[in-house]
Parts: structure tokens; sequence; C-alpha cells
């Protein structure tokens, strides 16, 4: 069975979208969580978990050199045009780009080419379910490669415990991560919030999954704190043929259950904040998850 893959975007940081999707999928069962934003990844925050593997991500090349080889000749130094190597010929790793051609001109041999570590990813059981998550290392390219390396993980995953669903938590912007991201979805659920910088980030990822002809639905979180701008959004949303689930209120008792590291539901028993997620969340069930 091919799991379906939710994927939950939001154009610009800071709309709560972890927190909604946190809250989504507190009540939907036989899912596997993936947080995509390796550069900063919250949705662990949000589900207590015991990591049970972690394996190391390398992409791209660092030159390595064995100085019982080097004579010191100086054509490595001279053909690097990236300044990585010094008046000693030594070679510093966060200056090298991996172009392997210092190795390639060496007359001795003594500079190899390593693949570089650059990030680590994460499996764990969490108290709703499998997560995998990843940590790109500061600094580090491939943000995009990492991505989409955790997402084939969780679809072995999701394969081998055949789980109906991959819920993916997706990073802001519409970067390399998001594209990464959108490879292999079958619905996105974006969230928008009733600013005028969200509004403008909203319409440059739903120009996105429109190029990718992927079906996508709208949550605006926080509607209330500015009516009019959430009438904007949701007119933009209707305009391009998205289905509007329902509108979040603003509610201090969220920060509670961000602060406690839990879903929304897990600390807010009764209140329009559940109210609203607990109808958004059957609305998306009925209209885009078949």
């Amino acid at each position: 069975m091919k799991s379906k893959e939710i994927l939950i975007l939001s154009g610009k940081g800071g709309t709560g979208k972890t927190t909604i999707t946190g809250a989504l999928a507190y009540w939907l069962e036989d899912k596997i969580l993936v947080d995509a934003d390796v550069d900063a990844s919250n949705l662990p925050l949000l589900f207590a978990h015991q990591i049970i593997h972690q394996e190391p991500f390398k992409s791209g090349f660092v030159a390595r050199k064995d100085e019982d080889l080097c004579t010191s000749c100086g054509i490595c130094q001279e053909k690097c045009r990236f300044g990585a190597i010094d008046e000693n010929f030594r070679i510093d790793p966060l200056a090298c780009e991996g172009c392997g051609v210092c190795a390639w001109f060496c007359p001795e041999k003594a500079i190899t080419m390593e693949e570089k570590e650059v990030g680590e990813i994460f499996y764990a059981e969490s108290n709703h379910g499998p997560l995998i998550y990843a940590h790109l290392y500061p600094g580090e390219e491939n943000s995009g490669k990492l991505v989409s390396e955790v997402k084939k993980k969780a679809k072995e995953w999701a394969e081998k415990k055949d789980l109906s669903y991959i819920v993916v938590d997706g990073s802001p912007g519409i970067g390399c991560p998001v594209i990464a991201s959108i490879s292999g979805a079958d619905v996105v659920l974006l969230v928008a919030e009733p600013t005028i910088s969200g509004l403008h980030d909203l319409e440059r990822v739903i120009a996105l999954i429109k190029h990718f002809r992927l079906p996508g639905a709208l949550v605006i979180n926080k509607a209330d704190l500015n009516e009019q701008m959430a009438q904007k959004i949701k007119a933009a949303a209707q305009k391009q043929g998205l289905a509007i689930l329902g509108e979040v209120p603003y509610d201090p008792q969220v920060f509670q259950a961000v602060q406690k590291g839990k879903p929304i539901p897990d600390i807010i028993d009764q209140s329009p904040v559940v109210e609203a997620l607990k109808e958004i969340y059957e609305k998306f069930r009925q209209n885009c998850m078949d």
C-alpha cells in the first residue's frame, strides 16, 4: 500500500505552521511524522520521543592531505581558486569547496577527496507514532538533498510499518528545501497569517504548488488579529482555486502548549482554537485525504 503524503507549508516563518501540523497530526492515526525543516526542526519539540537510531548524512567532498607524501611543491596552492590552501600548504576544510583541482594536479598524489559529513538523520518513536527528522550542521550546504534523503527514509519506514499517511512539516519559504519537500507530495496544506508579508509569501508558495500541479488547501492562523487582511488572503486563495478549510483564532493559551512541548489538544481541552482545529482536521480529512 502506498502511503499518502501530506505536506504542510507556510511560505514564511512564524505563521504557526508547526503548531498547526502538530495539532492535526495529534488526531490523525496510522501515520509517520516528518520534519523537513533540516535547518531548524521544530516538530520534535512538540512530540515527546525517544531516538532509536541516528546516522550521518554525507554530501559533497573535502580535500585531505597526506603529510608524509607531500613535498611542498606548491602546485595545490597555485591551482586552488578558493584560497583554501595557505602558504604552508595546509588545507582549510571550511574554505575548501570540494572541487578536486588540488588532488587532480598533485604530482605525489598526496591529496585525496573525501566525502563530507554535513548533517545527521534521526529516527524516533514518539507518543503519536514514528518520527523522522534531521539536522544540517551550521554553515553546511545541500539542505535540499538532505530533505530528499529524509523523505526517502520516511517512505521506506512507512512502507515497512504499512502506514497510511506521511505527514511532512515543510520548511518556510520557497527555496530548495521546500521544492525537495514538494517532490512526491500528494496534497499540500498551506498555513498563512493575516499580515502583509503573510499575503505576499502565500502568493509565492501558491504559485509554487500550482507549478507542480499539486492540490492545496488553506488555513488562516490567528485570523482575528487582522480581519481585513484575513479577507484579502481568502480572496487571493479563492482566486487561485484553493479550498479554504477554516480560520484559527488567536489564543494566548497556545503558547502554553508550545512551551511545554506538546500538541495544542494535549494541553487545551476546550477552547475556540481546539474547536477550530478539529473542524479543519475533519474538513481536510474528508476533502483532501481520500
